[in-house]
């Protein structure tokens, strides 16, 4: 049975706290379990999720602040460690090749383990994989950053009482859906007369950044879409000289995006009572609204049911 759904390891930006950690986020989807920006303590807080490095598929590294990658070396080595049997992709910006070298090899370990090392290292590069497409853009922060969406292919349903009003029926129906029509008494019926559009689940990963074409690009139809928010309203312009959205932003950006369901996290530690993200992003965003807890699971929404045209 397929699973899609976020893991959340750990929600604070630049230096944990008692309840929050570093960064880390997990992506079930079907058969890809992608990591996205390790940072410290990830390994220790996927033993409270039930994943294991043995499943990981995939890592993705938006870039090369400390917050975001600083537990890679301990989850590249438990790769080795667990002789996890496959290759696994790990995607990171191009420009930060000398720092990846770097955390890969941090520590003296036997590697065993198989890296897939696919750097990104052009806005819009696209990664294809078997669920889909995996998309990177660029993102606007002080060092090379991009975030990362997943895009399911549209699909179709096919309509019962459509098929039935033509006689289609049993074998037919494969027929149809292999060959994209069927020839019935001298008609060619066609599968986009009996079926509709089923849209694919896309979701969305931005960190670190202000506010730029590619944030829009990312969240765009997300059924959900994973965001930092850093800093409230009242912390605007430092938010702006350093490169990273408030929640009321990043609200307004899900509103104008059309995101089913928001998930702001990357707190920064001056801030003591999370609901105080909940009621600035509130008054812009009127979909389902998580305000990201360590540990917590948020699963990807139901699929957006298609209408008959």
């Amino acid at each position: 049975m397929s699973m899609r759904e976020l893991v959340v390891l750990g929600t604070a930006s630049q230096a944990p706290t008692r309840a929050r950690n570093h960064n880390g986020y997990l992506l079930r989807w079907d058969d890809e379990v992608i990591l996205f920006d390790p940072g410290e303590g990830s390994q220790r807080q996927m033993l409270h999720t039930g994943i294991t490095a043995t499943d990981l598929t995939r890592i993705c590294v938006t870039h090369f602040h400390g917050d975001h990658c600083l537990g890679l070396p301990g989850m590249i080595q438990r790769l080795s460690l667990d002789r996890v049997p496959r290759p696994v992709a790990v995607h990171f910006p191009a420009g930060g090749a000398e720092y990846f070298a770097r955390l890969r090899h941090a520590s003296s370990f036997h590697e065993t383990a198989e890296l897939a090392v696919e750097p990104i290292d052009a806005d819009g590069q696209r990664i294809s994989l078997g669920i889909g497409t995996l998309e990177a853009r660029r993102l606007r922060h002080p060092v090379e950053t991009y975030g990362y969406r997943l895009v399911e292919p549209d699909g179709c349903r096919l309509l019962p009482e459509r098929l039935s009003a033509y006689g289609i029926a049993g074998p037919a129906v494969g027929t149809l859906l292999r060959e994209g029509h069927l020839d019935l008494d001298g008609r060619r019926v066609s599968r986009d007369e009996v079926s509709v559009v089923r849209p694919g689940q896309r979701f969305a990963f931005v960190m670190d950044t202000g506010l730029c074409d590619g944030v829009y690009a990312l969240a765009e139809h997300a059924d959900l879409l994973v965001i930092e928010s850093t800093f409230l309203a009242s912390e605007a312009a430092l938010a702006a000289e350093v490169g990273h959205l408030t929640a009321g932003q990043a609200a307004r950006v899900a509103t104008e995006s059309g995101v089913r369901t928001l998930v702001l996290t990357h707190f920064s530690q001056r801030y003591a009572d999370p609901r105080r993200f909940h009621d600035e992003a509130r008054e812009h965003f009127t979909g389902d609204l998580v305000i990201a807890e360590d540990l917590r699971t948020v699963p990807v929404p139901p699929r957006r049911v298609p209408s008959p045209g």
